[in-house]
């Protein structure tokens, strides 16, 4: 008994320890952001977009075939759908990227689709709090991602994420997102895969975080 006691010890400190890091670099970015260094934090968000993958991988987590294929079907999904979007104004409308997500594919930044597979992952999870049909907790989770979007919107153009051809997002992006949010959320939910909710939770609550507050600033 005392072995497994250790074993869950050394899990939950994980855990802490990993959702600790996710505040540290959010919250750091927001203070040098404020002391005037914003160019130089944004510029590290494909860092930091890796460093929530790895710890995704490690806590959620991602160790076995099948949860690693879904992490990739989601990601080359998210990929896909920004390359037609951003070449050819399909779903989202009119947009380009700029030069402060890292390398790109086509024209899209490769971190693009480790951040629709992440949100995904985080959200489905986060869904299952409730006690509903996989159908409901589908919208939710679709909901909480185009939610977080509402917000990441306004920053985009400022930090040289991505940009719009006439300044602002239109309403079919969020349909978009909503759409194809909700297909990935469902097959998450009849995969049956569960992970670690309480890191999803401060995964979801610490990039909303950030994003309100470049919101309300």
């Amino acid at each position: 008994m005392s072995t497994f006691s250790t074993y869950l010890s050394k899990k939950d400190s994980a855990v802490y320890f990993s959702i600790g890091l996710l505040y540290l670099f959010h919250i750091s970015a927001i203070i040098g952001s404020a002391l005037g260094y914003t160019e130089w934090f944004v510029s590290k968000t494909a860092m930091n977009l890796s460093l929530m993958g790895l710890l995704l991988i490690l806590i959620y987590p991602l160790t076995n075939l099948r949860a690693l294929s879904l992490f990739l079907l989601f990601a080359a999904v998210g990929m896909s759908a920004e390359y037609l979007g951003a070449n050819y104004g399909l779903f989202f409308g009119e947009y380009n990227y700029g030069e402060n997500l890292g390398p790109k594919v086509g024209g899209v930044p490769w971190a693009i689709g480790l951040n629709w597979a992440l949100l995904v992952m985080i959200t489905a999870e986060i869904s299952n709090f409730m006690k509903a049909n996989r159908w409901i907790k589908a919208a939710l989770g679709a909901g909480l991602m185009v939610f977080l979007d509402l917000f990441m919107e306004h920053s985009a153009p400022v930090f040289d994420f991505w940009e719009f051809s006439n300044g602002m997002a239109p309403l079919q992006n969020y349909i978009a997102w909503f759409i194809i949010a909700f297909l990935l959320q469902c097959i998450h939910q009849w995969s049956n895969l569960r992970g670690n909710r309480l890191f999803s939770l401060h995964c979801y609550l610490v990039q909303l975080i950030f994003f309100v507050y470049f919101y309300v600033s």
